[in-house]
């Protein structure tokens, strides 16, 4: 397909057409990412999967955000850039809302934000605030390729959100875009994460099923992004948010600016968005 042609498409074509052509797979469009399997343990998941710590997804991330910082790119996602940020909106006026209630200061814990792509692409609606302190948490490889390529007077790595606060001091929000489903242990981890009494959650593309139990499956990216596998869970949509609410509130949620429907085997679901204040 002509690339006139296909960014004629992008623009033009509804939302809901260009996933249902996506999904079946119309020559010249990116297929989406695929979920596989119903599996009885993350080991299991495991045995039929990759890994997000293979270094060929660093690398691919470093040299996608380095492009955005010499100018190259106005914003990159998932190791892919783009020529324009694609805003998740409601994840950007949740945290002008939350540094408004603060003298227009902003403290955010990125909890998984790879390389700090969330900071550069919201950088440009942030850089008025009076103070603007974000601290991403990631795997040791990519807090050390971080420190060294992009930490800037703003942005910070830590390899735990126990030695960002110490450092850093209470943030005024925790950041949990696209990384729960990823972890072997997420309960304990997002105890942990509570467990620190962060006033605000916001929580952005969690993919979750309405009409089925929670599910453990492999999600395969397109090699048009990079060849992997990991495994992957999604969530039941009432179960996810029962484990925030015993110590938070849900105050909001939405769809996910970024993301896509969710169908496995009958289950349906969306990437979605939540909102989260301290009881």
């Amino acid at each position: 397909m002509p690339p006139k042609l296909k960014e004629f498409i992008r623009d033009w074509l509804p939302p809901t057409l260009l996933r249902a052509m996506r999904g079946r797979g119309i020559p010249g469009l990116p297929r989406g990412i695929e979920f596989t399997g119903d599996y009885a343990s993350w080991q299991d998941a495991s045995s039929h999967a990759g890994s997000y710590a293979e270094s060929h997804i660093l690398e691919k991330s470093r040299d996608a955000l380095l492009k955005v910082v010499k100018g190259e790119a106005a914003c990159e996602r998932d190791t892919v850039v783009f020529d324009h940020v694609e805003y998740s909106y409601p994840l950007l006026a949740n945290l002008l809302h939350v540094a408004s209630l603060n003298d227009n200061r902003l403290g955010v814990l990125d909890f998984g934000g790879a390389l700090g792509s969330s900071y550069y692409q919201n950088r440009a609606y942030l850089s008025h605030l009076a103070a603007l302190r974000w601290s991403v948490v990631e795997q040791l490889h990519f807090v050390q390729c971080g420190r060294q390529y992009f930490a800037t007077e703003s942005l910070h790595f830590h390899e735990s959100a126990e030695e960002a606060v110490r450092k850093e001091g209470q943030p005024d929000v925790l950041l949990l875009s696209s990384v729960l489903q990823y972890l072997e242990d997420s309960a304990e981890m997002l105890r942990r994460l509570l467990d620190l009494r962060i006033k605000t959650i916001i929580v952005d593309r969690a993919p979750v099923l309405f009409n089925a139990p929670t599910r453990l499956t492999v999600q395969v990216v397109p090699p048009s992004i990079y060849p992997a596998s990991y495994p992957c869970r999604l969530y039941n949509e009432r179960d996810f948010i029962g484990l925030f609410e015993q110590k938070y509130k849900l105050m909001d949620q939405f769809d996910a600016t970024i993301g896509s429907t969710i169908t496995l085997d009958g289950a349906a679901g969306r990437y979605r968005g939540y909102l989260f204040n301290l009881r």
